[in-house]
Parts: C-alpha cells; structure tokens; sequence
C-alpha cells in the first residue's frame, strides 16, 4: 500500500470538491461533469462514504424528466469554460448542457454498496438513486437504439467521453462547418493547444450542438437528426456493465423489475456486441450507423469493451491485443495503437494513457481471468503518477504529463487501485 500516494490522491479530490460536487480540476473544467463525478465517487468512498453517494445524488438532481442524465452540470457562472449554458440554451432550473456521457453511475453505486461499511444509510440512499439510474438506462435504449439492436448510438462526440479520437473522423467529416457561430475557445487557455482538440473538431463540435438546440433538445428526434451516429463498443460496454451491476444491486434491494428489465438490456446488448467484433484488427471496433459499416480504427475504445461480461474468448484476444501494444509503447494504454500514423501521444484521446479507461479495462480483464495484463495496466497506472504527478492523461512513450493537472478522477482512480489491487505497486 503507497499510502504517500493515497494521501496526495486524497488532497487532490479535497481540493477540487465543491462542497455536493467536485470540479475535474480548477480552471480548465469549473464546473461538475457526469462520468468524472461516478468514478470520482469511487475515491471518495474509501474515505468518505457519505461524500461519495452525495456527488452521485447532485449529478441525479439534475436528471431530464425523461431520464436523460445531462454530460455537464452548470452550478455556478464562470466565463472560463466554452461552451457554457448560453451557447446550450437547454432552459433548466440550473443550467446543463444537453447531451449525455458514459453512463458509469450503476457500476459505480453497485460497487460502493458490494463495499459499504456503513451499510445501512448506504443501502438506504442507493434505494432512491436505483430508479432513476434505470430511468437513465431505459432512456438510452429509447432513444439511442430506435431499431432496437441491443446496442445504443452516441450522436456527438462529446458523449462518449474520447472527444477527438481517430475512430470519429471520417464520420465527423460529414458534419457541416457552414452556419457556425463565431466561438472563443477557452480550453487552449488553460491548457497547451498541442494536447487538445483542433479548431476544426471545435467548429464541428459546435454546429451539432447548435442543430440539438434548434430542435429544441428533444431527445425523440435528436437520434434521427444527427449525421453523427456511432455505436461505440466501449460506451456500450460501460452501459451493459451498469446494466448488469443495477440488476445484481436491485435484486438484492428487492426491485425484481428493475432487475429483470436491467439484466435483460445487459444480455441482449452483450450478444450484439458480438457485430462490433473486427478479427481484423482483433479487437472491437465502432459501426457507424450512417455508413452502415464497422470503423477500420484500433483505439481504446474497442479494448474498453472488456468492462463488460464479453465472451472468454474475446476477453482473451483483448488482452493478448493489450499485450502486443506493451511492446510498443513504456505505458499502457494507449488510446490509440502507437504504430498508426494518426497516432499523437500528446493529443487528447489520439494516444495518451487515462487512468480512468485503465482502471475499467483492468477491472474487466480481471473478472474474465486475464489477471496478467491486468495486473501489468495497474502497475503502469500508478508508475506514471510516480514519475508525472496527477494529470489529466499522458504521453504512453515518455510518460509527459498533459492537458490539466491535479485531476480529480486521477487521484480517485490512485486511491481506488491501490485499494483494491492484489499485488504490491
């Protein structure tokens, strides 16, 4: 146990906590965003238990009456972050934006409750927070899978959480440029530009957001409307995996419908990943429902799906994927395969390391027996934070720490490895 990490960890989540919701870091993302916020909670719970369902209750707070579970929450001005809830307009009680991100909440709660000490407000607190998690999930499959496949379409990039990755952009380059307000990024202010989405992803960005915002965010059309829809295997794995863990905590609080239903989407949508299967880049790879056709982009994001219960053979080809990668980058893992071109260690989600997407495909691995390269994505989380501090990601070569620092998740994902991992760091 690196207690001296634990504590550095811990002072890092203390600085960023807000009092009902922490910020990422202070600056370049001032305000509470959602899957930050889940896995954040993790950290929490191994000091905090309490303060840890609280940041999972805040984000729950401002839940869309039609389940929707908003991508940022905007609890209090700050001009420092583009775009902010005018460029939105989504007309909340407290400002949001209007789209989603990785629905990680029922693994996370799952998990706080499978671990509780203090059992009873615990449990009592997770009871309110089941329905309305399942409200989240149920609204994924109704809007995001209209043709009921099993597996759900994010319809902008910002949704699935790897905003500039190499699996968007011949996708992404269908969506127009033309009509797009004249924006002053913020981001490049905080942090260097090299390690950030171009302009050109920006514009991109933002003419999706102004299309959601002339349909009036209605999440009946929104689907059908954008030229950007991608089924993400690491998404849907994050949501099947939440679907799985919400059926195990409602059956043992007693709600058998909601853990039928939730068990019945995390089937249905395991068995369709099996479409998303590339053999070869050999692992799982992004459909784009526009093109009707598989993504040809090894990234993270087909190694993310492993979170979820995939075959064993698949889980097996994964990790020897992984293991291959070990050979060619000092840190796993990359989120991108260092020998493409497209690939930029520096870049946001076109090469670095996450600690948070290492921390779910270990997890994942593990439960499917592949403790070996589990074990190797552990010991490379923590090496990088002895050399690079608590980054927001780094470069999988040379370690250099990028984008923000004193990241919240970061720290939390240290204090939940070093927890919780069988082999000394």
């Amino acid at each position: 146990m690196r207690q001296d990490l634990i504590d550095q960890a811990r002072a890092v989540m203390q600085r960023n906590d807000r009092g009902h919701y922490t910020v990422p870091t202070a600056g370049l993302y001032p305000f509470q965003w959602n899957w930050d916020s889940a896995l954040s909670a993790l950290g929490f719970a191994h000091f905090d238990e309490a303060r840890a369902l609280t940041e999972i209750e805040t984000l729950f707070a401002h839940q869309w009456p039609d389940g929707m579970v908003p991508h940022i929450i905007f609890h209090q001005p700050d001009d420092g972050y583009f775009p902010g809830p005018d460029v939105w307009g989504t007309d909340r009680p407290v400002p949001t934006s209007g789209i989603t991100q990785p629905p990680v909440a029922g693994f996370a709660l799952a998990r706080i409750c499978n671990r509780a000490r203090d059992t009873g407000p615990v449990i009592e607190r997770a009871r309110a927070l089941l329905p309305r998690i399942h409200a989240w999930h149920q609204w994924f499959f109704r809007t995001r899978d209209p043709e009921g496949t099993g597996l759900v379409a994010i319809i902008h990039p910002w949704e699935s959480g790897r905003d500039n990755s190499v699996d968007w952009d011949d996708a992404f380059s269908r969506v127009p440029t033309e009509g797009v307000a004249p924006f002053k990024r913020r981001d490049i202010t905080h942090a260097n530009p090299a390690h950030r989405p171009t302009d050109a992803q920006y514009t991109r960005f933002i003419y999706l957001v102004q299309l959601f915002r002339s349909l009036g965010w209605d999440n009946a059309r929104l689907h059908d409307a954008s030229s950007f829809r991608m089924v993400d295997p690491g998404f849907n794995a994050i949501l099947l995996r939440s679907c799985a863990d919400l059926a195990d905590l409602a059956d043992a609080l007693g709600e058998g419908e909601i853990a039928r239903q939730s068990r019945a989407f995390a089937q249905r949508g395991i068995a369709a990943m099996e479409h998303l299967w590339n053999p070869a880049l050999d692992q799982y790879a992004c459909f784009d429902r526009v093109a009707g056709q598989l993504v040809d982009s090894p990234s993270i994001g087909g190694l993310l799906a492993a979170f979820c219960a995939i075959p064993p053979e698949r889980a097996r080809a994964v990790a020897g994927r992984i293991a291959r990668l070990g050979t060619q980058a000092r840190f796993m893992v990359p989120s991108h395969d260092p020998t493409r071109p497209e690939f930029d260690g520096k870049r946001y989600w076109r090469g670095p390391v996450w600690l948070i997407v290492n921390y779910m495909i270990a997890d994942g691995l593990a439960a499917a027996g592949e403790h070996e390269v589990a074990q190797r994505i552990q010991t490379d989380s923590i090496r990088l934070i002895e050399e690079s501090g608590f980054a927001e990601y780094y470069d999988p070569l040379t370690a250099e720490p990028c984008g923000g620092g004193s990241f919240t998740w970061t720290a939390a994902m240290v204090i939940e490895i070093l927890n919780t991992r069988r082999v000394p760091a």
